[in-house]
């Protein structure tokens, strides 16, 4: 599973101001945000928008006068007036409603006694923290240290998470956006661990947020379908190490060239006398890994194949030939995927994500813990992929070039990425998003095509650095 560490993570990016203040709402049918609005200092929101993923839903205006039917039940509120009526009862608003070109804006501070009465089910809000929860979906956690060698903080959610991870000094922070996470008996965590000694949770702006304090370097695996995240210190492996655990040969300065995997979607093997691969693209995810749901029917994990596969077809195009490291719906692990891409020689690793927040796309290179000491061949696992940082970040500047003569919004930035971390070549991320906010498009082939030609165009211009860079 990617681990998107950043400062400014790009699945919370939009085209709106990041100083914007939002709304989450979650419910058992759906979670999504909403922006605030501000009108003479009173926040408001706007009452279609937050009422359409949640049902049946219209509105019609008639002249100061707007009406909105929900499930089958009429309210009707007058702009500029601070009383409505919801299905038939008056109802007393907190601030004046709105009603700007047809948009029905209600007093954010209204919400939970207005939600109520027109959804007929109890809402709970934190109007500081901007989270509104709809019946009974928050997720709970727990947290403990195990008193193993180097300690680990496990954390066990009551539904899976996918939160935004980032680093900094004494620091690891989780930041939730799309889960109705709430806070454990205590907002403040203490372990009797001397590495990982607290963490506390905190909420604003529409998201929760968990902060591990660490006197080491902390890095987050998933597990348990999403339901468990172990935070501990970075561990010492060999770089050229298979899936099984058996060290391979140092990769020599002409590597032999790898073979298509001989069942669709296995892991390439190295072998002689058959061509060099210029790049590998490893479509994430996939078998029994699904990874985000992006729609109720649209899996990443088919969203990433059908997109490595276009990619590969406008790098072989340009006579860069490419490996799939997935060309079926197959699980892979992360050590598994690493291993294949040392073993292959390329001179360019490109992993490809997709996520439904945000627009364009965003570029990751790896941001590596430091270097320990591995006796030779061996390289220490997590920071294998220091001595290629320069050629990586060449190769993301050169794709969000590319990308941005498309007029496609794209952001680069560094995180402590597996299998990134773990790779002897230059390596990027590819996380793709959808165009004005429309997720469907994610899987049209004109919007795939598009960004594939700009990535490709932008691997091009470059191979003679990544050429270079490999010998």
């Amino acid at each position: 599973m990617l681990i998107a560490v950043v400062a400014s993570a790009c699945t919370l990016l939009s085209s709106s101001s990041p100083d914007e203040k939002h709304i989450s709402i979650y419910s058992s049918v759906a979670n999504y945000s909403l922006s605030i609005s501000q009108h003479k200092g009173t926040d408001y929101v706007g009452l279609l928008e937050l009422l359409e993923p949640l049902g049946t839903v219209s509105a019609r205006t008639n002249k100061d006068r707007w009406r909105i039917r929900y499930n089958g039940s009429d309210s009707e509120f007058i702009a500029s007036k601070a009383h409505a009526s919801i299905r038939g009862s008056d109802f007393a608003l907190t601030a004046v409603f709105l009603l700007e070109n047809g948009r029905g804006l209600v007093p954010l501070s209204s919400l939970s006694t207005l939600l109520p009465r027109i959804l007929g089910g109890p809402v709970t809000f934190n109007q500081t923290a901007g989270r509104l929860f709809i019946g009974n979906v928050a997720v709970h956690f727990t947290a403990q240290v195990s008193q193993t060698t180097p300690p680990k903080l496990v954390m066990n959610f009551t539904s899976p998470v996918n939160p935004t991870i980032s680093t900094e000094p004494g620091k690891l922070r989780m930041v939730f956006t799309h889960e109705p996470l709430v806070a454990p008996g205590s907002r403040a965590l203490t372990f009797e661990s001397k590495m990982i000694p607290s963490a506390s949770f905190q909420e604003s702006n529409g998201a929760a947020e968990v902060v591990v304090s660490g006197t080491v370097p902390l890095m987050a695996s998933f597990s348990n379908d999403g339901r468990t995240i172990t935070i501990s210190p970075p561990q010492t492996v060999p770089t050229q190490v298979q899936s099984q655990g058996q060290p391979i040969p140092p990769m020599p300065s002409n590597p032999p060239a790898p073979v298509a995997p001989a069942v669709p979607g296995s892991v390439a093997a190295v072998a002689p006398g058959t061509r060099h691969y210029f790049v590998v693209v490893d479509a994430s995810h996939g078998g029994d890994e699904r990874g985000a749901a992006l729609t109720d029917q649209m899996a990443e994990k088919d969203v990433t194949l059908a997109f490595a596969r276009r990619l590969r077809q406008e790098l072989d195009a340009r006579d860069l030939p490419t490996l799939l490291l997935r060309d079926a719906d197959v699980t892979l692990t992360l050590d598994q995927r690493a291993s294949a891409a040392n073993s292959s020689g390329a001179a360019i690793y490109i992993s490809v994500h997709a996520t439904s927040q945000g627009t364009g796309v965003c570029l990751y290179t790896a941001l590596t813990p430091p270097a320990e000491q591995g006796q030779p061949p061996f390289l220490d696992w997590d920071s294998a992929q220091t001595s290629f940082l320069t050629t990586s970040r060449a190769a993301a500047i050169g794709v969000a070039a590319e990308l941005r003569s498309k007029q496609i919004p794209v952001r680069i930035l560094v995180a402590p990425l597996r299998p990134l971390n773990n790779l002897i070549t230059a390596a990027i991320a590819v996380e793709v998003a959808p165009p004005a906010n429309d997720v469907t498009q994610l899987n049209a082939e004109p919007y795939q095509s598009l960004i594939a030609n700009a990535v490709a165009l932008g691997v091009a211009d470059i191979r003679g650095q990544l050429q270079a860079a490999g010998k």
